[in-house]
């Protein structure tokens, strides 16, 4: 039974509370509906008055749903969890204030711009604390607070002494309302233009290819694609990772469903309960760096530069590949150094399975056929999700399944309202972002602060290779940090203003910047102490939660390395596919034997248990070959061969286990 068939049962025997919390979830689900519906319609049938007219629109209709889905945790003492008066009170006000510039007329207010009328600016000004208010809900309170400071800047940046980095020249609370609320470079910016097309359709698109069975196929395929092997259940979480990632784009998501299905399968292998941790959290978090879907951020990486999506696809690629290739040379590691056994699991075989199953691919493929082809995203993954529709429909009528259109059609109701309802928080964090990204522009800051840490780092040296090697570690050590307080989309575009000048100051490429910092953004999540995607492992294996996020950023090692290579040498760019092919093979192999060297330290197995000597020399090669010039390649290598020469002639004088 679907989740809206529940809603719709009858003969519902629970206490009238409870009875009363489904009536208003199936409410809710129908208004997700309705908005589902609009964001199609806008893909063939775009609003007339222009792409900000539908963003009004957009927001005007989801913010009141922010407030009426995510609510206080206190719960009344009748035991039901439907809105307080509170909340709906937000919601009218969201509603009113969202939809006031198309309600009062929309030429008009656009007229109007540079100088708003006093009812402008007090609706203006009110969206603003509802935004916040809204983030605040879903996010916590972080976001909310760094709005605050940038809005703080623009407002009092003025009466700063003259000279000093942050000083501009002053805007009144008018100049900033009217620029967050008029202005297409604040709540109606990029951002949000983003998540109201790309991101709205690619969750619905997921959604839809849970209903029609997909994430249970991919988990099986995993499960029949490694049998009767000690291996076998840690590549299977892997493999399962990445499948489940080209439909979730959510990393903490992505751990959880991972967690339910193959947590039993690890514990019975033997695997402790912080390793397991780290490898559901590291392979649940490649779903953000999984082609097609990506996160939200890669979306707007091609609106940013202009780009198809196609391109920031092929980007992502070879660092996917090397990502997962850490993770798995990590589990042979570990399956070898604890012990692990076989775990017999009854599957079919991988070919009856893609023989029945194997038809959800093709929706896959479809997206990137389409791309291929010239077709903008939006609508490629809305032929994506009518051909996965089309699917499940064509296999509950093969089934000859009982009552087979009524629950298709549920099934199709439920893929639509849920894929809106799950886009909901990052549509309050991109509307939110839009007031970061104003203030920045208006006042000049980003410019200034990139400025600043350029000029950082040629105070310490006036050397240009360390200048730049100097401003990528403050660069990824800022995006870091950043990311552990603010959402993945945030961060990337927090980073991308701030410290993306600072970068093309130095001569590093648009795609090598933006992947750099996009990759930076997501690898936060995996950063203790706050790794959300770990704390959700933890819980599911019931291992130490720091323990567990330790684990987790062992495994994902690689992939703070391997970005860093992109903006250090011209060779580096190869790995986003920026160079010719026979560069490209032979930057992708030098790689693969970094992340190899990376993965025998931080593993501590080779052909046996490795030892310190071997593991320390194993990370100078790593660091060596992942600088991608010829000098270092060559060192590294023989610095990596040093290494194994030293493991073959010791490993039998160790004792097994140890590491």
């Amino acid at each position: 039974m679907t989740a809206v068939e529940e809603l719709v049962a009858e003969g519902d025997e629970e206490r009238p509370a409870r009875r009363l919390s489904r009536r208003w979830d199936l409410g809710i689900a129908v208004v997700t509906f309705a908005i589902a519906l609009l964001v199609l319609r806008q893909v063939f049938f775009p609003f007339s008055a222009g792409s900000q007219y539908y963003l009004i629109v957009f927001l005007g209709l989801t913010l009141p749903l922010v407030f009426l889905v995510y609510r206080p945790a206190l719960k009344r003492r009748t035991g039901a969890d439907d809105p307080h008066p509170v909340d709906w009170l937000l919601a009218a006000l969201s509603l009113a204030t969202g939809l006031y510039p198309v309600v009062t007329g929309f030429n008009g207010f656009l007229d109007r711009q540079g100088s708003l009328s006093t009812m402008d600016v007090i609706a203006g000004a009110v969206l603003l604390v509802l935004i916040l208010e809204a983030t605040r809900r879903t996010t916590g309170l972080v976001l909310p607070a760094v709005c605050l400071l940038f809005l703080a800047h623009a407002y009092y940046g003025g009466f700063l002494p003259p000279g000093w980095l942050i000083a501009h020249s002053g805007i009144d609370f008018d100049q900033i309302v009217n620029a967050l609320y008029n202005d297409a470079s604040g709540f109606y910016g990029t951002p949000l233009d983003v998540a109201a097309t790309y991101i709205v359709l690619f969750t619905i698109y997921g959604a839809m290819l849970d209903v029609s069975g997909a994430g249970k196929f991919f988990v099986d395929i995993s499960f029949a694609s490694f049998k009767n092997s000690p291996t076998a259940p840690g590549r299977t979480t892997a493999l399962s990772g990445f499948l489940l990632g080209t439909v979730s784009g959510s990393g903490t998501a992505t751990t959880v469903s991972l967690g339910a299905v193959t947590w039993p399968i690890l514990r019975k292998a033997g695997y402790p309960k912080e390793n397991a941790g780290g490898l559901l959290a590291a392979s649940g978090i490649g779903a953000i760096l999984s082609p097609p879907t990506l996160g939200a951020a890669a979306f707007i990486i091609a609106e940013y530069l202009r780009v198809p999506y196609l391109d920031v696809l092929l980007w992502a690629c070879l660092p996917t590949v090397l990502y997962y290739l850490g993770i798995v040379l990590a589990v042979e590691a570990d399956a070898r150094r604890f012990g692990a056994k076989a775990v017999e699991v009854d599957t079919p075989s991988p070919w009856r399975l893609l023989l029945t199953g194997g038809y959800h691919f093709a929706s896959l493929g479809i997206i990137v056929l389409f791309l291929a082809l010239g077709i903008p995203a939006f609508s490629a993954v809305v032929y994506a999700t009518g051909l996965a529709a089309l699917f499940a429909l064509a296999q509950r009528v093969l089934s000859k399944q009982d009552g087979w259109s009524r629950s298709w059609a549920l099934d199709m109701f439920t893929a639509l309202s849920t894929g809106v309802r799950s886009a909901l928080p990052v549509i309050a964090v991109c509307a939110a972002a839009g007031v970061i990204t104003s203030t920045i522009t208006k006042t000049g800051l980003g410019q200034e602060l990139s400025s600043g840490l350029v000029s950082a780092a040629r105070f310490l040296t006036g050397n240009p290779t360390l200048v730049l090697l100097l401003t990528v570690l403050f660069a990824a050590i800022a995006v870091s940090i950043l990311g552990l307080a603010v959402p993945v989309t945030a961060s990337f575009i927090i980073a991308w203003v701030v410290l993306g000048p600072a970068l093309a100051e130095l001569g590093v490429s648009d795609p090598a910047r933006a992947m750099f910092l996009f990759y930076y953004a997501v690898l936060s999540e995996v950063t203790p102490p706050t790794a959300l995607a770990s704390v959700a492992a933890a819980a599911i294996t019931g291992g130490s939660v720091m323990r567990t996020m330790w684990q987790t950023w062992k495994y994902t090692l690689p992939a703070f390395l391997v970005p860093i290579a992109f903006v250090l040498t011209e060779h580096g760019t190869a790995l986003l596919l920026q160079r010719s092919w026979v560069e490209v093979l032979w930057v992708f192999g030098v790689s693969v034997l970094g992340v190899a060297a990376l993965a025998i330290s931080t593993g501590g197995w080779l052909f046996g248990p490795a030892r310190w000597p071997e593991r320390t020399l194993c990370v100078l090669a790593a660091l060596l070959l992942l600088y991608l010039q010829p000098w270092t390649i060559t060192a590294g290598l023989v610095v990596f061969a040093a290494a194994v020469v030293l493991h073959v002639v010791t490993r039998k004088r160790e004792p097994v286990g140890t590491t």
